[in-house]
């Protein structure tokens, strides 16, 4: 029996890992349309003609190499590399595959309509995804922007809508004769990174929906000041819009128009990603500030994690020159949005929204998983061939079991090294 597999025997992961295909998964199919019609091209919002990421891109080629010296990771230590001899392979759908899903959601349905939701109740259903008609009411309350208390819901969040509403008209609303140089070069940056965000889905190509992202970002930014607005953040803000309008808008998100929904209704939603934006960027707060240490951190924790888990893949990307600085900054600074078809996107921040604060360590699992799916392809690559598949990895076929393993990888190797941190000492 291999390490990993005496390390798991007995083990199970309530709430957490789901390995088996679902002949009737909770997709967002009902949104999103197509799978064929809605995957990311990678051809504009990657690297490539996309000018935001062709910039975005130069800048981390150029500073990955200073900044990576700065770590020097002592390869004394054992690798567990033999690990990626252990697959975790989807098994056939049980026959109470359907009966175990209109389980979950009875019990989603339990959580929600009590009087006090029970947060860690609704964090372990959530963590393995959210039926699509509860994923507003469960993400508002996993990020802290509702309360648990349900009497206090609607008063609370009626009362954080005008507050946004009122600093709208207070920063955003104004003649350009009362902003600073400085603001009005943000605004003009978010004005232009508006149009590239998420640019192969159409619906984010009305005028109505760049508007609203333009004022949830410059607005967020204002009240920011430590980091203002960086690039990428303009990608954290379409999950949020997506799930908020899915309230009002039926069908396929590509039939979607906010032509249709009043004034008011577009405000709430603004409002609502407004509050869901900062209190997920509350507990990443030095990823975007001056020179991005957190993410810088979290990087070399990526390196360091890839070379315990598969060392030869490790030993090939150093040989061949390759820095993890140079591609997995895009990941954390965009979670992984521009990576995988955004159909998926929402599917995959159920777990994120149920890590709550420990997000940003297991979102390093998440990468290390991401990367080593492809680490067979990897090893027959050349630097300046694996910097092309990096750039492009091809996930635009992916559906919910290729981002289900990729979880279900992330959370047994959490389990193995997160409480053990000798084992990654440098």
């Amino acid at each position: 029996m291999t390490p990993l597999l005496r390390l798991l025997k007995g083990r199970g992961f309530p709430g957490k890992v789901l390995l088996t295909r679902r002949s009737d998964p909770l997709d967002a199919s009902g949104i999103y349309g197509s799978p064929s019609g809605s995957g990311r091209s990678f051809s504009e919002n990657d690297v490539g003609p996309n000018e935001q990421n062709d910039d975005f891109s130069e800048e981390i080629f150029q500073g990955a190499n200073a900044v990576s010296t700065s770590v020097n990771v002592n390869k004394s230590k054992p690798s567990v590399s033999n690990m990626d001899s252990v697959s975790i392979e989807p098994q056939k759908t049980p026959p109470t595959a359907r009966a175990t899903d209109s389980a979950r959601v009875t019990k989603f349905k339990k959580e929600l309509s009590a009087p006090t939701v029970i947060l860690e109740k609704l964090r372990e259903l959530a963590w393995s995804g959210v039926p699509p008609y509860m994923r507003p009411d469960v993400w508002r309350l996993l990020l802290g922007y509702a309360p648990p208390n349900s009497d206090r819901r609607e008063g609370v969040l009626r009362r954080k809508r005008l507050e946004y509403v009122d600093c709208v008209a207070q920063y955003y609303d104004i003649p350009d004769t009362e902003r600073s140089d400085d603001e009005i070069n943000m605004l003009r940056q978010i004005a232009v990174d508006c149009p590239r965000t998420v640019p192969d889905v159409s619906f984010f190509h009305q005028a109505t929906v760049q508007k609203s992202l333009e004022r949830i970002l410059y607005t967020w930014a204002i009240r920011h000041p430590a980091s203002g607005y960086v690039q990428g953040i303009n990608d954290l803000v379409t999950p949020f819009l997506v799930v908020f309008l899915s309230e009002y808008l039926e069908g396929s998100m590509e039939n979607w128009s906010t032509l249709d929904l009043s004034e008011e209704k577009i405000i709430n939603i603004e409002a609502d990603c407004y509050w869901c934006l900062s209190k997920l960027l509350d507990g990443m707060q030095d990823h975007y500030t001056f020179a991005q240490p957190g993410i810088q951190r979290l990087v070399f924790k990526l390196k360091e994690l890839v070379w315990r888990i598969d060392e030869p893949v490790s030993r090939h990307m150093e040989e061949q020159g390759l820095e993890f600085l140079q591609f997995a900054f895009r990941w954390f600074n965009c979670l992984l949005i521009r990576e995988i078809p955004f159909r998926l996107v929402t599917r995959l921040w159920d777990t994120y929204l149920a890590e709550g604060d420990a997000l940003p360590d297991f979102l390093v699992y998440i990468c290390v998983s991401f990367l080593l799916t492809w680490s067979d392809k990897l090893l027959k690559l050349d630097f300046q061939e694996m910097v092309m598949f990096i750039q492009h990895i091809p996930t635009h076929n992916w559906m919910d079991q290729e981002l289900e393993m990729v979880l279900s990888r992330a959370y047994m190797w959490h389990t193995m090294f997160n409480n053990s941190p000798s084992h990654l000492a440098s």
